[in-house]
């Protein structure tokens, strides 16, 4: 059964397409301007908006940037929870799957890293930014260290422990994703998902040979 906002969203196409083109455009900006100069008149010009019609979404530039970054968490869960649902076979086919999702480009694209980096730095002073990315966080964590418990289960491997796995390689994957956003001219996606096929190589090598 459809929740009262989808149903509003049903009613109201037109709505959802400039509460949408508001979030893009505050990406757009984040990406440009940084948090700072990044106002309710620089979003509503960029999408071509008029002011009234911000305010009409979102009561204050707070409540955008939260809404920004839900949408943002948001589409990375639905990528790879898509990309899980659609992958047969074993559980290293499946882990196999879910890394290489970190390095499409509709994922790492360098402004969105940039502006996932930008509301991390923000996180410590502002809870609400920290509670979205941590209830992303631990859904992904409790999804892949399931599927590595599968692998360790499987290949008989001593001394893993499948919590301590996924630390690994989501430290990894976060450290691949600041150098491609600081230093693309040194890495780049191909490059980066080998490093965590290299790692996965190097945890479960009777599931993923060299």
């Amino acid at each position: 059964m459809a929740t009262a906002g989808e149903k509003t969203r049903e009613r109201n196409p037109k709505r959802e397409r400039r509460r949408l083109q508001l979030i893009q455009a505050t990406i757009d900006s984040i990406a440009k301007h940084g948090f700072a100069d990044t106002t309710l008149a620089r979003v509503s010009a960029a999408a071509g908006l008029s002011g009234g019609i911000v305010n009409l979404h979102f009561t204050n530039k707070e409540t955008l940037l939260v809404e920004t970054l839900k949408f943002l968490s948001d589409e990375y869960q639905q990528a790879w929870e898509s990309t899980l649902a659609k992958t047969r076979g074993t559980a290293a086919d499946k882990l196999k799957a879910l890394v290489a999702v970190d390095f499409k480009t509709s994922v790492s694209d360098r402004k969105k890293l940039g502006v996932w980096f930008a509301f991390m730095g923000e996180a410590k002073t502002r809870p609400t930014y920290r509670e979205i990315s941590e209830s992303q966080e631990d859904k992904y964590h409790e999804t892949i260290s399931g599927i590595i418990q599968e692998i360790i289960d499987d290949g008989g491997y001593k001394g893993l422990d499948a919590e301590d796995c996924a630390d690994m390689i989501m430290a990894l994957c976060d450290g691949l994703w600041l150098s491609l956003l600081l230093s693309p001219e040194h890495t780049n996606r191909r490059d980066a998902h080998n490093s965590i096929l290299h790692l996965l190589a190097m945890l479960f090598p009777k599931h993923f040979p060299r």
